[in-house]
């Protein structure tokens, strides 16, 4: 609120005792809701409620200057909420890890490694299993030995700069001084809080009358994203680093070996941890550990697994958001009993009815669980789920929340079955489910609300636009009151809230600061990466990486339309063109062609590039390749390597790996036995190479 807005009338009625009481209790109130806010990242009002306690103290002061004093709310400077870290580009993607469950999966994902690298089974791969800390991931830059940068990993992509609040950790080294480090080393790994550290600090947190800390790892992200580094300062942070992000020049051949180096070099691993070449010794291990969790200093939620030797990771590289070199085995999901009181429907943006249980409030791994989902009528039907049931409930991955099955001992007969809609519960629309579909769609499209806000709460989530200060619950509201219907909306919000008789900085749990933090934030995404905008969409079966295949194939947005517009005609070269993406099949293709055929879309999408700065894809730096932006196809048989790995490989080096041969193919690699890809390759006049020229050519 301005600073010259009219006082409260009341207050001045008072006399002046009475005055100097009523400034002494809004300094001491605002105080306590900044220290909440701000340090311990739990506000307890509403920034409406703390907009008002401010303009109340700020119009007293202004009526009686001899009030401020140096520790008035007023004096400080930053007590504004800031608008948050600055953002940092990862030089390597930080990546997440693939999951498995159990030993048949472990089993799986090491098949998977040997034949991707054309091992056969009984060929010996050397493992580090260590384990998982649950905490904050983040990367450490050092140039010349020197910490420069800390980021948290963000979308993979994108994080957040926190390296103040870093250099105030005990064992984060601030100076490398050894020989062999490299001029660029990242090194990643964890933030967390040891358990006894995590009791003194709830302790504390107690004694002083704040609010205890739910678990470590939320007590770990709050202290590291304070915005006053003097508070991180003061909590029992530690580092695990475990990896390596960009580095100017290798520092071992192995993950173990990576391990002992930065050992040396001053940084803390977790333990326990080896080297194992069989399933039977990695299950021994993950076993024993599982055993003495309770007696580790530090919360872990399961084992890695990675590859000990670097030039087979290389090898391996990525898929996804995944490296295939590595994954985690959770740790068995904790359970519960609780009773399912009923099954809702809810309706997603690509249609998809989904059935919901509604459960009795019951806690599970220190979370309070009162919805899961059921996933689709089939798994509703295989369960055997009914309404009244008592149900186990667990939290898959320690993180979503769902229904085992039920406990049929403890019915008493007066349970019923939920029968599943054949009509959308939002809009009426009749409901149908296509051959090979595991769910039930809504036929309504955009004339469904359910889909049209689902599609909203996307465009703004954090591998979209990711918008700060515009959660679901906030798309919500301004859905309610007809602020936004559509994308574009978001965009015009500023302008428009400037003619409402209400506008949102007067709304309850809104105020000033908050609005204009929001609108801040929309404004510093009008400029947005290509395969993040075609991602917010929402196109049914385009993820991020079908996205970025996309922005990757077709560069801007105005050519992708064009291209897609000639691909309606299934016999044109476009259509020939999209469909030898890889991993852009027939299927993917009617989803795409249907989106940007549909009239309202294309007006949508013509209102956003007036608002937005769209920008152009740009490959990731890398090494100079004389295939890098080529368009390659293999086919038939290699000898040398795996089909997988040569793909990989190609990729790595920047070719865009197609699944069929076009007049738009520069290379295709033929092995042995090559085929029809072969025979149109030829019949087209294009480039074919054997696998030693590919070999050759690459380098």
């Amino acid at each position: 609120m301005s600073k010259n807005a009219e006082p409260p009338p009341m207050l001045f009625d008072l006399d002046y005792e009475s005055v100097k009481g009523r400034h002494a209790s809004l300094v001491k109130q605002i105080q306590s809701h900044d220290e909440k806010y701000y340090t311990d990242d739990a506000p307890t009002v509403s920034d409406g409620e703390y907009d008002a306690l401010r303009q109340e103290l700020l119009s007293l002061e202004e009526k009686y200057p001899e009030l401020v004093t140096p520790d008035s709310p007023s004096q400080k400077v930053g007590i504004a909420p800031a608008k948050g870290f600055e953002k940092v580009k990862h030089a390597v993607p930080m990546l997440s890890l693939s999951n498995v469950f159990s030993e048949e999966d472990l089993d799986d994902f090491i098949e998977r490694v040997k034949r991707f690298l054309g091992y056969a089974t009984d060929d010996v791969i050397e493992f580090v299993a260590e384990p998982k800390i649950d905490g904050l991931s983040c990367s450490l830059r050092y140039e010349q030995g020197v910490l420069i940068q800390a980021a948290t990993r963000g979308d993979g992509q994108e994080g957040e700069d926190i390296t103040a609040n870093v250099t105030t950790i005990c064992d984060v080294p601030q100076k490398i001084d050894a020989d062999g480090v490299p001029d660029i080393l990242e090194v990643r790994g964890e933030i967390y809080i040891r358990r006894d550290d995590f009791t003194k600090l709830n302790e504390q947190q107690e004694e002083q009358g704040k609010q205890p800390f739910a678990n470590p790892r939320n007590a770990a992200a709050g202290s590291v994203r304070q915005l006053d580094s003097s508070v991180t300062a003061t909590r029992p942070l530690r580092f695990f680093g475990y990896a390596l992000g960009e580095v100017s020049a290798p520092i071992a051949t192995t993950q173990w070996g990576i391990r002992e180096k930065l050992t040396r070099w001053g940084f803390s691993e977790s333990k326990p941890a080896g080297l194992y070449t069989s399933l039977k010794q990695l299950m021994e291990y993950y076993q024993g550990v599982l055993e003495t969790r309770p007696d580790i200093d530090y919360e872990i939620d399961g084992i890695v697994y990675k590859v000990n030797r670097l030039d087979l990771q290389e090898r391996l590289g990525f898929v996804s958001r995944a490296p295939r070199w590595a994954t985690a085995h959770k740790f068995p999901a904790e359970q519960a009993v609780t009773v399912l009181n009923d099954i809702i429907i809810q309706v997603g943006r690509t249609g998809a009815l989904t059935p919901v249980a509604v459960l009795e409030p019951i806690t599970v791994g220190g979370v309070v669980v009162s919805r899961a989902t059921l996933h689709n009528e089939d798994e509703l039907e295989r369960k055997q789920i009914l309404i009244g049931d008592h149900v186990i409930v667990q939290r898959a991955g320690d993180v979503i929340p769902q229904i085992v099955g039920p406990v049929e001992g403890r019915r008493s007969g007066m349970e019923t079955k939920f029968i599943f809609p054949h009509i959308c519960p939002v809009c009426g629309s009749e409901a149908v489910r296509e051959d090979g579909d595991v769910v039930r769609r809504c036929t309504g499209g955009l004339i469904c609300g359910a889909q049209a806000l689902e599609r909203l709460k996307h465009f703004v989530s954090r591998d979209a636009f990711d918008i700060d200060g515009m959660g679901a619950k906030v798309v919500e509201q301004f859905w309610e009151k007809d602020l936004v219907k559509t994308p574009v909306d978001i965009f015009r919000l500023e302008e428009r809230n400037k003619t409402l008789e209400e506008p949102i900085q007067t709304w309850s749990g809104w105020g000033q600061t908050s609005a204009t933090n929001l609108f801040q934030s929309i404004n510093d995404r009008r400029s947005i990466a290509l395969d993040r905008f075609i991602y917010a969409l929402g196109i049914r079966q385009v993820g991020q990486v079908t996205a970025r295949r996309l922005a990757q194939t077709y560069g801007d947005l105005d050519h992708l339309q064009d291209e897609l517009a000639q691909a309606m005609d299934i016999q044109s070269i476009s259509y020939e063109r999209l469909i030898a993406i890889e991993d852009i099949g027939p299927s993917v293709t009617e989803d795409l062609l249907e989106f940007f055929a549909e009239k309202h879309n294309l007006e949508v999408l013509a209102d956003l590039k007036q608002q937005l700065d769209i920008q152009p894809y740009e490959e990731p730096e890398q090494l100079d390749s004389p295939v890098s932006g080529k368009v390659v196809v293999f086919t038939g048989t290699l000898q040398t390597i795996t089909r997988s790995e040569a793909k990989a490989k190609a990729q790595s080096l920047g070719a865009k790996v197609a699944g069929s041969v076009s007049k738009n193919t520069d290379y295709v690699i033929a092995g042995e036995a090559a085929g029809s890809k072969l025979k149109k390759a030829t019949e087209l006049g294009l480039n074919i190479l054997s696998e030693q020229e590919w070999i050759d050519l690459i380098g």
